[in-house]
């Protein structure tokens, strides 16, 4: 009887078919909403938390990134940024709390490759071309040759840099190895970039010049961006937001927006940008009288 009845009304099927479908498509599109997001809710790190000289340093963060976003972390030397990024990165585990990246725990994100890494030094292999250094993770992934080729040329036209494609590292510029390293770190198509002070040992001249170059990168490839520095015009001019971190253990205590619209050099002479570093610097001397 219940063979009969299924057999005569095709038309229930269907419908939980197109259930399921729309459910599917559901899923589908909150995923892809969550893409490029960063979430850590009341995480903490401790090190050596079973010995005498245990160190907290990170307690109670709570940070909600959102995608396509340019967010800055700044704050006292020792403070945690670079163990925060490490969390969002899933290299180390949080004593307490939870983050995730594109909706996923950070371990599995970095399992499936949704970030790259730039650092403040390049680290690119001399004896590999700048096109076979932006290769490299291309390689890695299995990619073809054909494939791995198209899409070095891709980054180095992004960078401006498709005349040194057959250059070796020791040729370049130190703006420039930054570039290719940052060409390397999104070769991929990650939806994340983490950068820990990449721009910290160029001279003045060159780390702005390389400021507007990343905003160019940021702006063609939508990726979501978080940024480590110790420089607050720096921090201002880059980001769309601004966490300022106390001293160990750290907090975010303060987030500032951003908004600047479009940079240009002009930008650096503004009221507005000079009204921003203030605001920044306060927060920042706030939290050293406390």
């Amino acid at each position: 009887m219940t063979a009969e009845r299924a057999t005569d009304n095709p038309q229930v099927s269907e419908e939980g078919l197109q259930d399921s479908m729309d459910t599917l498509q559901d899923s589908m599109e909150s995923r892809q909403h969550l893409l490029g997001s960063v979430a850590a809710q009341g995480v903490s790190k401790v090190f050596l938390p079973n010995s005498t000289s245990k160190v907290t340093a990170l307690e109670d963060i709570n940070l909600h990134i959102s995608p396509g976003s340019f967010t800055t972390l700044i704050g006292p030397s020792g403070c945690g940024k670079s163990t925060l990024l490490r969390l969002v990165a899933g290299l180390i585990h949080p004593t307490q709390g939870v983050v995730q990246v594109n909706g996923k725990p950070a371990d599995q994100a970095r399992k499936d490759r949704d970030y790259g890494m730039a650092f403040q030094t390049a680290s690119l292999f001399d004896w590999r071309t700048v096109r076979k250094n932006i290769e490299l993770p291309l390689e890695l992934m299995g990619w073809r040759r054909g494939a791995r080729q198209q899409r070095a040329a891709e980054m180095l036209e992004l960078v401006q840099l498709p005349e040194f494609a057959d250059s070796y590292p020791s040729e370049l510029s130190g703006g420039m190895q930054q570039r290719v390293a940052i060409a390397r770190a999104l070769a991929f198509k990650p939806t994340l970039l983490l950068m820990d002070e990449p721009f910290g040992a160029l001279d003045e001249m060159t780390r702005e010049h390389m400021q507007a170059e990343l905003l160019h990168i940021w702006e063609e490839t939508n990726t979501t961006i978080i940024f480590i520095t110790h420089s607050i015009p720096e921090a201002v001019f880059l980001s769309t937001n601004v966490c300022v971190m106390t001293p160990r253990p750290g907090r975010i205590s303060t987030q500032i927006e951003i908004d600047l619209g479009k940079r240009t050099d002009d930008t650096r002479e503004r009221e507005d940008f000079f009204a921003s570093i203030v605001k920044v610097r306060e927060a920042l001397r706030s939290q050293e009288s406390t």
